[in-house]
Order: structure tokens, then sequence, then C-alpha cells
């Protein structure tokens, strides 16, 4: 195989990694591998072992001579973590240059930005920024346990909220709890709390989340009220975000809820954005093409 670049983006619930040959100037836009997708090697999810079973399947796919290797990790927020994923990937990659980065910083890479603000909604959430002037700032994006506003776990613990209270207040289950009830299989409100707490895995849940927007999206009340909770929690990320660093720089929306739900993401921009919601635009590109982009950085630096 000629020589090559790895980018992999570690999600909450995927982890996808593309494999870039360098081109004659010695970047990785020559030959692309079909990007490979793999379970989750995100160390808070599956631990040490798990990310390890992932990284030998994906350096077992994408061969030899892989020159420089970034990889962006949601959650890796800590150099401890950061340093951990990287003796890892040291380990599949002998010889290569790693790079560990929180997965946000390979979505602004993927818009073809240096300085910008990237929202993302998937599993979780989070707002990151760089300043033209090289700046950081981040909102969000402390886990499922501490935060997560706006991601699709939180999206679906919204609507388990709204079974409960619905049964509490001795109402027949509306037309969202009907629909979460027969997903789950759960035969009433009580017995859904059970499997919420039975099964607590934030991936499990958050992919409940498209139920409950696209039920937004046809008028239901309760899905209304969840969708516009959603809305506001990740719009106030980003703004905070844009005021520490600059309103004038683009922001970029990101992550399967903001990039496959419209009527959430429009309901985002309108905020973050009032006067031109159009100055918002969603990612195009698969966030792994930034962290081959910031490989390529990495044999040129």
């Amino acid at each position: 195989m000629s020589p090559a670049v790895l980018g992999l983006h570690i999600g909450g619930s995927r982890t996808h990694a593309l494999r870039a040959e360098l081109d004659h100037a010695g970047n990785g836009d020559g030959v692309d591998l079909p990007e490979i997708t793999e379970s989750s090697a995100n160390l808070s999810s599956v631990g040490h072992q798990g990310v390890d079973a992932v990284l030998r399947r994906i350096a077992g796919a994408t061969g030899s001579e892989v020159r420089a290797v970034c990889a962006g990790a949601a959650g890796a927020d800590t150099p401890a973590s950061r340093a951990v994923l990287s003796g890892l990937l040291a380990e599949h990659f002998p010889g290569a240059r790693i790079d560990v980065v929180h997965d946000t910083r390979i979505i602004l890479a993927a818009a073809g930005l240096d300085a910008g603000v990237v929202l993302v909604a998937g599993t979780g959430s989070v707002a990151w920024g760089r300043s033209r002037e090289g700046r950081e700032a981040r909102s969000g994006g402390f886990g499922y346990l501490l935060g997560d506003e706006g991601g699709g776990y939180s999206v679906v613990r919204d609507a388990v909220r709204e079974a409960l209270r619905e049964h509490y207040a001795g109402l027949e289950p509306g037309t969202l709890v009907q629909a979460l009830l027969a997903a789950t299989a759960s035969g009433d409100a009580l017995q859904l709390m059970d499997f919420f707490y039975a099964k607590p895995e934030p991936d499990h849940w958050a992919s409940l989340a498209p139920l409950v927007l696209e039920l937004a999206v046809d008028g239901d009340p309760a899905a209304l009220r969840i969708q516009a909770e959603a809305a506001h929690s990740l719009a106030t990320m980003a703004r905070q975000v844009l005021g520490e660093l600059g309103l004038d720089l683009p922001l970029v929306m990101a992550g399967g809820l903001l990039v496959n739900q419209q009527q959430l993401a429009g309901a985002v921009a309108r905020k973050v954005a009032l006067e031109d919601p159009t100055a918002v635009r969603i990612l195009s590109e698969s966030p792994v093409r930034g962290a081959v982009r910031l490989a390529s950085e990495l044999l040129r630096a």
C-alpha cells in the first residue's frame, strides 16, 4: 500500500475511520479507501479493552504505511484520557505521528475552517469554538449525567418524564407516550421507568430521539415542547461560545440530530442568529474528513 494518513471520528455510539493515501505534495487528499464504520471506541463507554479491540480491527482493515493518525473523540476532555487513547493508537499504528483532539475540532476542519464555532447534537451535545487569534471556548459536553442538554439522550429522557407526568396526573397516554411505550415494549409509564434505569446506556435511549422529533414535525404538543426545550438548550450553548469568541464567527452545526432533523436545526438557527439564520450552516462533509485534514497537517508540522 502507498503511504497514507488515517482519520478517526470516535462518537458516543460509532467510530468512523478513513484512510487517505498521500498525494505528491504529501497531503492526505489522494485516493481514499472506503470509510469504515465500527462500534464505539469511546473510553468512557467501552473501557480500555473495548477501545483496544475496535482499534485492532481498524488497523487490520486499513493496512500498513500509515504515517499519521488524528482521532477526534467525543469525551476527550482531559490530558489523561487523550494520553490513554494516544498510547493505544501508537500500539496499533507504530511509527505514525499521533494526535487526539475533541471531536468538535475535526468538525471545524471538515467544514474547511480554522476559526469558527461548532455546535454538535448527537447522543450528547457540546459547543466549541476557536477565534482567529487562536483562543478557544467551550460550553456543555459534560456527559449524560452532568449535561448534554439538547442531545438525543436528553430528548428521550424528557419524553420518559412526560410519560410519568401523564401517568401520575391520571391522564390517558398521549400520542408521544403511546409511541414511546410501543417502541420500548413497555406496558405503562412505570415499566418504562424501570427499563430506563435497568439499561442506562446513553446511546440506547438516544436512538429513540428521532421518534420524538418526528412527532414534533407532525405537530404533537408534547413532542413540540420537548423539541423547543432542546432547541433552547443548544442555542444557549452556541451563543455562549460566540459571545466569548466573537459574534461574527461562522457557526457550523453537526451531529445526527441537527443534520437529520431539519425542524430542530431551523429552530436552533433562528435562536442563535435572529437577524440572519442562513448565516448558520449544517456540516455537509463527514466529520472524519476533518480528521484526515488534521492528520495531513501533522506531517507538515
